[in-house]
């Protein structure tokens, strides 16, 4: 085989990994472990398959001796490193312990072969300038073989804690060490050579420094968590930092003297830059965390810049460079693929880091899904570039012939193309790529104006006192103080809110001024503006308002025959663009649509109600997003739902008593969010706090009693969270739970509809009187696909009672429970003289009942609260024979 040909193939495995890195992104919000699959597939898939070919390329050239084994080797490690972390990723998605310590043992043998092969290599050869740069690839491949030793011990780890602490020396051996090195030491080299910059003669001590400064801060770094010493985590950081801006200064100085001018070059320099960024966070978290789990769930702030910023940088940058003149055969090959993939390099390299810089900043939720899509849309299209850089050098190279011109100059053993010419209209793509930016945090803040604190405050007709009116209104448990201001008609009046609650509020007034949302402790002033009427003010966070939290400007000695305003607002304004999320009142509700002889789409797919039996895992590890989306809850009813892990319902999980559950919770929503497992019994204060979005929580619990648990957002008010969607159900099994034929999960929820597409209306959940009651989120859903049995079978049916207002009376038509298991404890065993035709439930309680069909038929089952029931509350089982 060609060595270009060579090239492309081992390539092609690279660029597979970054598909599935955009396929993982795509799919994260439906899998288990979303943040570990967007982490590994790049990490440990695209880029340490690109560590694999390009260290050895490397080595090969600087020491100017072929590897032992040499492409065969190569492939071989190659080959082994994509099983393996195949196995791992399929391991982790199917919660297989055994798979997964199986394929890190896999790529543990791949590693410590390219490290035995470059050492073999390093020690044969000949003295030479910057032969000394291997050994940043064989330090590399030490630290990380540590890494993976880690993260197997880590996946087996049934103590919480050590889990914890072993996640951070897992992310510094294999961020900071096996990809930091590797990409510091290649970058001595790989940075002048792509900007076409002279060689600085300080380059090489530069870099013999900066090494055991970088091996000194992993070791001191990953002791931390091992020895139990967060500052250990700090200071091995700091002392990474030291030695990665040795080598930065190198490549500043070289930057100096040559800009850089491709995509290749800004997005190396880009990738530096962040990698630094993340060491700096991980550093401070460090410090200021109070503990291991703290700095376990601050780590998204390191990951995104981490993953993004420097990882994917850092290889579509490399191989930007590195593909067209390895891999084209030719110079004139090589410039043909490189301008491809130079192409839109200005607009691709602006948008993403810019993507990359508004994510981290706080941003509606919306904004960051449409900043994400362009990020998503860079790597698109490098992939795309890629391919056609390929095509369109494979086809040049063939239009030479047999004696192509190889004059260029060379660098790293491979034909440089001459320096590329200023590209066109660069200013122009810059813009275009801030325009696209500025569209996403427009659409963003369009659908969500409240979340970054947009206030509009109007004049009117009132005559100026000349004086102001100074408040300070706090928060006492969802309320506010004062809930009364009396202000002197003409008074301007100036507000300091101060946030002395324990959620997230903002104060708004009728007027449309409002201040930005606030956490607890913080505070803002705003100007109200000249006051000539009475105004209300309340807390535009959903179901805040319905809690109780208004106020009431008052105004005092206004002038006879009028106030300048009408009642309610100020300056003559009527607006209400403070956004009372959660009060629908005098919109039209989706109540009016509702029509249950309706029938679903022909594609309508019912939420799941069959139930696995529990796994024989006894530590089980969950993560539950967070969501905010619009779906259908009835034929032509469409609400917006909050949601854990992608449904509303949740997920059920299903364990045993003993097991250990730990969950984590990433809040991508808009506003704060929390979490409580009935499940478990612990103080609630920290594992049930509130989240704002952006943030997560590890709740833990051991299961230690039997039966069927609610778990549901706590977050006040938790009327206005539950019946939006935020509930779920955990099942422990009883110990001498009998195998059945099928097993089925039911739970009941209420719905108190907002007009079309928005949440759920506080008022109407107030009058405890839903317009819909569904099993599992969708009214009458099992009636247009039925759940199904046979004559015979044993079926067993839990059921729970999510309110979170209304009680429930599961029945059967037709059917007689020979068993029943009520919270915790059987009611009715078979053999027993009586049978039970309903569990009759209040709000989260729950149970099982099972039961045989007699003969073949529909067989409805309903909560016999009849008015219930005909709002939604029922379906059917199909029974065959």
């Amino acid at each position: 085989m060609s060595r270009r040909n060579w090239y492309l193939l081992t390539n092609a495995v690279v660029l597979t990994w970054i598909v599935l890195t955009v396929v993982a992104v795509t799919i994260h919000r439906f899998v288990s472990q979303p943040m570990w699959l967007m982490v590994h597939v790049p990490l440990l898939g695209a880029v340490t398959a690109a560590i694999l070919i390009w260290s050895q390329h490397f080595s090969d050239t600087l020491l100017r001796r072929e590897a032992p084994a040499g492409r065969a080797g190569l492939g071989i490690r190659l080959g082994l490193h994509t099983v393996g972390a195949g196995l791992v990723v399929a391991g982790v998605l199917a919660a297989s312990v055994p798979l997964v310590i199986v394929g890190a043992s896999v790529v543990a043998a791949a590693i410590l072969a390219h490290a035995v092969v470059l050492f073999l290599q390093l020690r044969r050869a000949l003295p030479s300038r910057f032969g000394s740069l291997v050994r940043y690839y064989v330090a590399a491949a030490v630290v990380f073989l540590g890494g993976i030793a880690i993260g197997a011990t880590m996946s087996a780890a049934g103590d919480p804690d050590l889990t914890d602490r072993l996640v951070t020396a897992h992310l510094v051996l294999n961020a900071y060490g096996w990809i930091g090195l590797t990409a510091l030491g290649t970058l001595v080299l790989l940075f002048p050579t792509v900007l076409h910059a002279r060689m600085a003669d300080t380059a090489d001590a530069g870099a013999r420094f900066a090494l055991p400064v970088l091996i000194a801060g992993l070791v001191v770094a990953a002791s931390g968590p091992l020895l139990d010493l967060r500052l250990l985590v700090t200071l091995g950081m700091a002392m990474w930092i030291v030695g990665a801006a040795r080598i930065g200064i190198e490549g500043w100085r070289q930057a100096r003297s040559m800009p850089p001018g491709t995509f290749a070059g800004w997005s190396l320099a880009a990738a530096y830059g962040w990698v630094v960024v993340a060491a700096v966070c991980l550093a401070v978290i460090a410090a200021l965390s109070p503990d291991w789990v703290t700095l376990r769930e601050s780590y998204l702030m390191v990951l995104g810049p981490l993953v993004a910023g420097f990882a994917v940088q850092l290889l579509t940058g490399a191989m930007s460079y590195l593909l067209p003149v390895v891999a084209l055969g030719s110079p004139a090959a090589a410039k043909a693929g490189a301008e491809v993939l130079d192409r839109g390099a200005a607009f691709r390299v602006t948008a993403f880091n810019g993507a990359i810089v508004l994510y981290l900043l706080p941003m509606p939720s919306v904004a960051r899904v449409l900043l994400s899509f362009v990020a998503a849309g860079v790597v698109i299209a490098f992939l795309v570039l890629a391919i056609r850089a390929i095509v369109v050098g494979r086809r040049v190279r063939r239009a030479e012939g047999d004696s192509p011109d190889r004059s260029g100059r060379v660098g790293l053993g491979v034909p440089v193309a001459a320096a590329p010419t200023a590209p066109p209209r660069r200013v122009g793509m810059v813009a275009a790529a801030f325009t696209v930016l500025a569209l996403c945090v427009a659409g963003g803040v369009a659908a969500d104006p409240a979340a970054v604190g947009i206030s509009t405050a109007a004049g009117g007709d009132v005559t100026a006192s000349g004086e102001v009116t100074e408040i300070t209104v706090e928060v006492s448990g969802m309320r506010f103080t004062p809930a009364e201001i009396e202000v002197p008609y003409g008074d301007a009046l100036v507000v300091t809110f101060h946030n002395t609650g324990t959620d997230v509020h903002d104060l708004t007034f009728a007027n449309g001024v409002r201040t930005q949302r606030l956490a607890p402790g913080e505070s803002e002033t705003v100007e109200v503006g000249l006051i000539g009427a009475d105004m209300a003010g309340w807390c535009s966070i959903a179901g805040h308002r319905q809690m109780g939290m208004e106020l009431t400007v008052v105004v005092t000695g206004a002038p006879a025959g009028g106030t300048g305003g009408s009642a309610g607002t100020a300056s003559g304004s009527g607006s209400m663009s403070g956004h009372d999320h959660g009060s629908t009142t005098g919109a039209a509700s989706a109540a009016d649509d509702i029509d249950l002889e309706a029938e679903p789409d022909a594609d309508f797919e019912p939420w799941p109600a069959a139930l696995a039996p529990a796994s024989t895992d006894t530590v089980h590890r969950i993560t539950l997003d967070v969501s905010e989306e619009e779906v259908e809850v009835a034929p032509g009813v469409a609400q917006t739902r909050w949601m854990f892990g992608g449904s509303a319902p949740g997920p059920v999980i299903r364990g045993k008593i003993g097991d250990r559950f730990e969950i984590t919770l990433v809040n991508d929503g808009s506003i704060g969010h929390s979490i409580d497992f009935h499940a478990g019994a612990l103080a609630p204060d920290a594992p049930m706090r509130t989240i704002q979005p952006g943030e997560t929580l590890t709740y833990r619990f051991t299961a230690t009693q039997a039966g069927i648990w609610m778990y549901h957002c706590s977050t006040m008010p938790m009327s206005m969270h539950i019946a939006n969607g935020m509930f779920g159900a955990v099942i422990i099994d009883p110990p001498d739970l009998a195998p059945v034929d099928r097993e089925y999960v039911l739970v009941q929820g209420e719905l108190y509809l907002g007009p079309q597409g928005e949440t759920a209306d506080a008022d109407r959940i107030a009058t405890q009187l839903p317009d819909l009651v569904t099993f599992n989120g969708y009214a009458n859903q099992y009636a247009y696909r039925p759940l199904t049995a046979a004559v015979g079978e044993r079926v067993r049916i839990w059921t729970l009672d999510a309110g979170p207002n209304t009680p429930s009376s599961f029945h059967i038509v037709g059917g007689q429970f020979d068993t029943v298991y009520f919270e915790g404890a059987y009611t009715l065993r078979p053999g027993d003289a009586g049978g039970s035709q309903a569990l009759a439930m209040q709000p989260a309680q729950g149970g099982f009942v099972e039961l045989s069909f007699p003969e073949a038929g529909n067989y409805p089952f309903v909560t016999h609260i009849m008015s219930d029931a005909e709002k939604g509350a029922k379906g059917i089982f199909h029974v065959d024979d």
